[in-house]
């Protein structure tokens, strides 16, 4: 199975080559964007095991992408920042920072705490809440949707759409309602969207489960999530 990356946000790019370079040598990969405002169109696509958010960013200041990401996702969130007084580490931890590494900082020490914040959350990962049956369950820190235990290997934007209908059993979502749920950036989203990402989530069901389709449509409204098996 692929390693998922860790996900270095950082617009100057000898700190992010550096960064990247020490966690390759501990057995990491990485993935590396220079800007805030690109985090949320990556994260659409890809899962990645942590964050390393540098504070200052264009774009999109480091706290704004956290609070973006909060909003989803546990994704491990390690904050790199030169902002080092009481307020600023306060502020940080509420909008979901789970550590700070300070600048300058020793890039040992990041690897460091990379690992004890992965190992940390770590311990979170039992705790899944069945939601279905037959039982689907979602691993949010892994971002991660298991169907009798099969994992779908959903894309991170369908694994978000998943979990708002599943959380919310028996609701019926428009389309306009779950794009509004999903996608806070600003960017342009059609309804076509996400029928699209309706379909390839019920093709993976299908081909773990043949014959479950807890996602129930509505024609011209939208969407719900059944607990029996049937027809939608």
């Amino acid at each position: 199975m692929k390693t998922k990356p860790i996900l270095v946000v950082e617009d100057e790019a000898e700190i992010a080559g550096i960064l990247c370079d020490y966690l390759h040598a501990e057995g990491f990969s990485t993935a590396w964007l220079a800007r805030g405002d690109y985090v949320s169109g990556w994260l659409d696509k890809h899962v990645p095991a942590l964050m390393l958010l540098d504070h200052t960013l264009p774009g999109l200041m480091g706290l704004e992408v956290c609070k973006l990401v909060r909003r989803h996702s546990n994704l491990p969130i390690i904050m790199v920042t030169a902002q080092v007084a009481e307020f600023d580490r306060l502020q940080g931890l509420a909008q979901g920072v789970d550590d700070y590494v300070c600048k300058p900082f020793s890039p040992r020490e990041v690897v460091a705490r990379v690992k004890t914040v992965l190992r940390r959350s770590g311990n979170h990962t039992e705790t899944i809440a069945p939601l279905s049956s037959p039982c689907l369950k979602l691993d949010d820190p892994a971002w991660r949707a298991l169907l009798e235990g099969r994992d779908l290997e959903l894309t991170a934007i369908e694994y978000q759409l998943l979990r708002i209908l599943a959380s919310s059993s028996e609701r019926l979502f428009t389309r306009s309602q779950l794009i509004s749920e999903m996608y806070h950036d600003g960017r342009v989203v059609t309804d076509r969207t996400i029928d699209s990402h309706i379909r390839k989530i019920r093709k993976k069901i299908e081909k773990a489960l043949p014959g479950f389709d807890p996602i129930q449509s509505m024609y011209g409204v939208g969407y719900r999530f059944i607990n029996e098996v049937g027809d939608a």
